[in-house]
């Protein structure tokens, strides 16, 4: 597999709806055309990484969003999108067997070349062993470092459900990102 990742670090920030329109308006002090903007955050693409077992294949997908309070808090007012996590693993017959699971985004935080993303369990491989996590509606963690060009792999964590006795994993939690990412890449916009 190709290592190596294409990824870009941009920042962005979207007018409130009306704010153009307001600045139109002729004979008015500047301070008043003027609206707060709205930090955002972005976080999509897909890539496989690294799993220190042999025949194994996890790939996560991402499209991920946040809207932040320009006041400058580091939690999201809002967040949005979805994430899937594919593990596919050869069986000892030779044959593969597949176990995925969809996510709905509930954090995007974002910080430089890194993000954390956390969602609620919404679809699993029927008859597979996330299926009970399903009907619970547990919450799972991944985090991000994208790599600029020539700054070695970009690397992905990921929490896999809560063990006995762990309780829920909150909001924006989630552990290091120490996996490699082998193939794919992500592109990455953080707010400013």
């Amino acid at each position: 597999m190709t290592v190596g990742v294409a990824a870009a670090l941009i920042a962005t920030v979207s007018m409130e709806p009306g704010a153009a329109a307001e600045a139109a308006v002729p004979n008015r002090p500047a301070a008043a055309t003027q609206t707060a903007a709205v930090p955002t955050s972005h976080l999509v693409g897909t890539a496989a990484m690294y799993f220190p077992a042999p025949d194994n294949d996890i790939r996560i997908s991402v499209d991920a969003h946040a809207t932040f309070n320009p006041n400058g808090d580091s939690r999201p007012t809002r967040s949005w999108g979805t994430f899937r996590i594919s593990h596919r693993v050869k069986m000892p017959d030779g044959t593969w067997y597949t176990n995925w699971g969809e996510l709905t985004v509930d954090c995007l935080t974002t910080g430089g070349p890194t993000a954390t993303v956390t969602g609620i369990l919404t679809k699993v491989t029927p008859g597979g062993p996330w299926e009970k996590m399903l009907k619970r509606r547990e919450r799972m963690g991944l985090s991000f470092y994208v790599a600029h060009k020539g700054a070695g792999p970009s690397r992905i964590g990921m929490s896999g459900g809560p063990g006995p006795g762990d309780g829920p994993l909150r909001k924006c939690m989630a552990p290091a990102a120490d996996s490699p990412v082998l193939e794919g890449g992500y592109l990455l916009i953080d707010k400013r």
